[in-house]
């Protein structure tokens, strides 16, 4: 039975709520993940510029938990892999006298913060950058000349490819039934159910960060396999379980990490894997309630002894710290905005789009400023604006009304923050922030409480880089847009900038056309107009037009209501 075209072409023109931030729990694509394991050092590296030696506290544990492998008859040399800011080392050197460490990391960051701490010292210390999946360690220290290796959650930042290449060097540098002590993370911490929630798995059970870098999360059965496959016979192995709740806050935080001690041997000594499942028996779970009011609850419990300060806290606990965006300078013609963004190192996992500054913002913005009578006492809807809000504050200079939008709770309110803090009366007054989602009719019926009689100028910028988004965008913005308008006079307008991605200039023009926006003018870099009445190009100057564009694949499309 052949269906009714007019039902057919309404159907086919029912906007669809859309979830414009994708929720897939696909992982990280492979491009990604190889741009990890390439920069790793790089991440590593921006992230000590950013903690220094703040993130870790001083591992004063280690003399309690394993004390007696550091004292003993004659002087013990140590090899601390990975040793960041020194968190490990400098404990040690400060309770046992008479050892020698070797400490290595391959953040050259890193390194440096060690040889710049307050007691360092050459004569007790060697510090140095090593990449152990790639440098041969025996070229810095003595083979067979270690008898204490610590790992102190280190293995985890490595891939579970990779990490026989670090046991394997560093057996060329332990002495035969030298030891290895290890601490690190263990499926079900906390953190790994955090990141379940996110796009963010290389593979089982490993991760990245926000900040781009990386962890991994051992099981018993997986850390167990892995040193005995490279010649290390069991010691001791543990499964520790904290529990932490914090009532103010109404946070229960599952702790969970993996203590172990490995001794180089090419013999399977079968007693060691005994004395490894008394010890998983011993350790037990605790549970503590934190009693700290708000202020304090981002500290860590001395008596958990989980050795993450602040920042971890932040990562781990979900506690905004204080430093989860940056703030950057805009100067727009005679304006300077200062901009709180998402920092650079975080833009690359961050699931908002909206909470960094496009590009296609940075070009509309000074246009709008050259240009006032675009939005000169007209009504002006901003779609997707981001938290940055550059286009919307210009905007409000001239305009009669300016509402700025976006679907993402996070972006608006930040977008907020930056309003308050860079406009004054009687700006301020006129620009409106609100929340929509394309498509939603509950947002448009919104935002036509406050506008009922539609928009004069709906501005769009990077908002046509999802396929998905294009027919929810132009249904919304038909919906919006004014309808009382003089046919003489100038009709109500939509204006996109953007790069063209993953849709292309074709599908834009033909979704808008199905809502009845005719697309009137049009503007590239270094193109020049058909037409001597172009609209847009007349908001550059002849020459010179190079200053409004930070990129010569942006453009312009402007539409019309046909």
């Amino acid at each position: 039975m052949a269906s009714d075209p007019q039902e057919t072409s309404e159907k086919q023109q029912t906007p669809q709520k859309l979830q414009i931030y994708s929720t897939s729990k696909a992982g990280v694509t492979p491009f990604w993940r190889e741009k990890y394991e390439r920069d790793a050092k790089k991440y590593w590296d921006i992230f000590y510029k950013r903690h220094e030696d703040r993130f870790f506290k001083d591992r004063h544990y280690l003399d309690k938990e394993w004390g007696q492998y550091f004292t003993g008859a004659g002087k013990k040399v140590i090899l601390e892999v990975g040793c960041g800011a020194g968190n490990t080392i400098f404990p040690l050197v400060s309770t046992y006298p008479d050892i020698y460490v070797h400490a290595c990391d391959f953040s050259p960051r890193a390194v440096d913060l060690v040889k710049a701490h307050k007691d360092f010292n050459d004569s007790r210390l060697n510090a140095f950058v090593c990449d152990l999946t790639v440098d041969d360690l025996s070229k810095e220290v003595s083979p067979s000349s270690i008898d204490i290796v610590t790992m102190i959650f280190v293995l985890s930042a490595v891939s579970p490819e990779k990490m026989p290449l670090v046991l394997q060097n560093i057996k060329k540098v332990l002495k035969p039934d030298g030891y290895l002590l290890l601490r690190d993370y263990a499926v079900g911490d906390l953190a790994q159910e955090r990141f379940t929630c996110k796009d963010q798995k290389i593979c089982e059970n490993f991760y990245v960060r926000g900040d781009g870098t990386r962890a991994f999360y051992f099981s018993n059965e997986f850390l167990t396999s892995l040193f005995k496959n490279n010649g290390f016979v069991v010691e001791e192995l543990g499964l520790c379980c904290k529990q932490v709740e914090n009532r103010s806050r109404e946070l229960v935080m599952n702790r969970r990490w993996i203590q172990a001690v490995f001794r180089l041997s090419d013999i399977l000594d079968s007693s060691s894997c005994e004395k490894a499942a008394i010890k998983e028996k011993l350790i037990g779970q605790e549970h503590i309630e934190s009693k700290f009011d708000r202020s304090t609850s981002k500290e860590t419990l001395n008596s958990v002894e989980v050795d993450m300060s602040e920042g971890l806290g932040a990562e781990m606990f979900g506690i905004s710290p204080s430093h989860d965006g940056e703030v950057i300078e805009v100067k727009v013609r005679d304006c300077n905005f200062k901009i709180r963004v998402v920092s650079k190192e975080y833009q690359h996992t961050c699931k908002s789009t909206g909470l960094m500054l496009w590009e296609s913002a940075r070009m509309m913005a000074p246009l709008l400023a050259a240009n006032p009578g675009i939005v000169r006492r007209k009504k002006v809807l901003e779609l997707g604006c981001g938290c940055a809000g550059i286009c919307s504050m210009i905007a409000a200079g001239s305009a009669e009304l300016v509402v700025a939008t976006d679907r993402d709770s996070k972006t608006l309110e930040v977008l907020t923050e930056n309003v308050a803090s860079n406009l004054v009366p009687p700006s301020i007054t006129k620009l409106i922030v609100h929340r929509l989602e394309w498509g939603n009719d509950e947002h448009i019926q919104g935002i036509r409480e406050l506008n009922p009689e539609g928009f004069d100028v709906i501005i769009g910028t990077d908002v046509t880089y999802i396929a998905e988004a294009i027919l929810p965008l132009f249904a919304t913005a038909k919906k919006l847009i004014s309808s009382n308008y003089n046919q003489e006079i100038q009709r109500p307008s939509l204006i996109l900038c953007h790069i063209l991605r993953r849709v292309d200039e074709a599908s834009i023009i033909s979704s808008a056309s199905q809502f009845g926006f005719k697309l009137t003018d049009k503007w590239q870099p270094g193109v020049s107009s058909n037409s001597s009445q172009s609209i847009v190009a007349s908001w550059f100057p002849e020459n010179g037009w190079e200053e409004f564009v930070p990129s010569s694949a942006l453009n312009i499309m402007y539409f019309q209501m046909q």
